[in-house]
């Protein structure tokens, strides 16, 4: 699964064709022994992760939600994608 992006202990990828499951455009979210599902609107889908990190997410994804679309449709349509910039 492609990495997306990488920021604070936090790894964000997407996986390509994958809009079966949840059917809706989202990423998946590891941190430590936590994962989730957090579609690109900020809800949590599946899984879990603790609130401080839920919230670097969630604005994570606030900032970039253009470059997070484009990800995803490229994704959808097995097409690479480029990486957003993470938070510092």
């Amino acid at each position: 699964m492609p990495e997306l992006s990488r920021f604070l202990g936090l790894i964000i990828r997407m996986y390509f064709d994958d809009d079966s499951e949840h059917h809706k455009p989202h990423v998946h979210v590891f941190y430590g022994e936590n994962e989730a599902v957090v579609s690109l609107d900020g809800i949590v889908l599946a899984g879990s992760l603790p609130s401080k990190q839920y919230r670097l997410v969630s604005g994570w994804l606030a900032l970039h939600e253009d470059e997070a679309y484009e990800a995803w449709n490229r994704a959808v349509r097995n097409m690479p994608f480029d990486k957003i910039e993470p938070l510092s």
